[in-house]
């Protein structure tokens, strides 16, 4: 491709996304070893693909597995996955890191205005602790690009938190305080709070640090603890370079550059025809921002698509129903 990416990709408009992304497919097959080598093993060819349903999409697990890159390059940098002792993690290599910037600013100001509005806390230890998470990368920047002088990161400094949040609250000041589930709630175990000015953004974030909560609960228990009326939420992975947001009841909505298709548990090759009010299976997303990895990945979370565009994550799927992982050893 002769043109910058970037002025197709975060221009696009609903109408021109399946031709987009149809480009992006024909893009990658040719020009990432990896893909090329899954789709031709799956039997198809590019002529065959000519909708979004059609583009095969490949399972998470080769982000640790092996290297996905679509051109060659030398990385400006390389994001990696949490994971517990002993385990792989995901690694996301990024040819141009201008196209991450680019795409979680603006899917933020699509759902919450401009970022120099806001003041920025970020509530992330876990992730703090590791020098390339994407979404350390991510709160780091959208604190610096708030210039505000409360803005910043908070590791367990909760009374002083506490004390940053009342008088952000005494005010007026719009904030998003962004923070893993545990920290999250280890902070309003110990304080309550009216918030009125705040926006509580949770990330998700709570296996190997404490018991598990049903996200349900966990929302009820935090808008009881804050008195605020909804919890927002963060759907974004080290695997992708967009984010879906949701205001409240778990509800994500995508920005115009990604988008949510379902495929059956059951045949993970299939993608779902749309059900009259939601589809339910595994998630696949196309990240049109992932041009130089792969836009098309078959994720191990399952949800419900709605007729709208908006989707729901039901919870994790058994990792041996993508058995397209079977040709990891490509």
């Amino acid at each position: 491709m002769t043109y910058k990416w970037n002025d197709k990709i975060f221009k696009i408009d609903t109408p021109g996304f399946e031709e987009l992304a149809l480009q992006v497919f024909n893009f990658q097959y040719e020009h990432n070893p990896i893909y090329k080598t899954y789709t031709d093993m799956l039997q198809i060819t590019p002529t065959q693909v000519n909708r979004l349903e059609k583009i095969p999409f490949l399972p998470i697990q080769f982000f640790k597995t092996h290297v996905v890159k679509t051109t060659d390059f030398d990385p400006q940098i390389i994001f990696e996955s949490s994971g517990t002792t002993g385990s792989i993690n995901s690694r996301h290599f990024l040819k141009d890191i201008e196209l991450y910037r680019e795409s979680f600013k603006a899917a933020f100001e699509l759902v919450y205005g401009g970022i120099n509005e806001w003041c920025v806390i970020g509530l992330l230890p876990s992730y703090l602790e590791r020098k390339n998470s994407s979404l350390v990368f991510m709160v780091n920047e959208l604190i610096d690009r708030s210039h505000h002088p409360q803005s910043g990161f908070y590791l367990d400094e909760f009374a002083q938190l506490y004390k940053t949040l009342t008088e952000l609250e005494n005010n007026g000041q719009k904030t998003l305080l962004i923070g893993v589930s545990f920290a999250l709630l280890n902070f309003a175990e110990q304080y309550s709070l009216s918030l009125s000015s705040t926006v509580v953004l949770e990330t998700g974030g709570m296996k190997g640090r404490r018991e598990e909560w049903i996200k349900r609960e966990l929302h009820e228990f935090l808008k009881a603890k804050f008195e605020v009326h909804s919890i927002h939420s963060e759907y974004g992975m080290t695997e992708l370079l967009s984010q879906a947001y949701s205001k409240g009841e778990g509800i994500f909505y995508c920005p115009p550059w990604m988008k949510v298709l379902i495929r059956d548990e059951e045949d993970p090759f299939l993608v779902k025809a749309e059900a009259p009010e939601a589809t339910v299976g595994a998630i696949n997303i196309i990240d049109l921002a992932n041009v130089y990895s792969c836009a098309f990945i078959a994720t191990d979370d399952s949800g419900k698509l709605y007729r709208n565009g908006s989707f729901e994550v039901m919870g994790r799927i058994d990792n041996s129903d993508i058995r397209g992982c079977s040709l990891l050893t490509i």
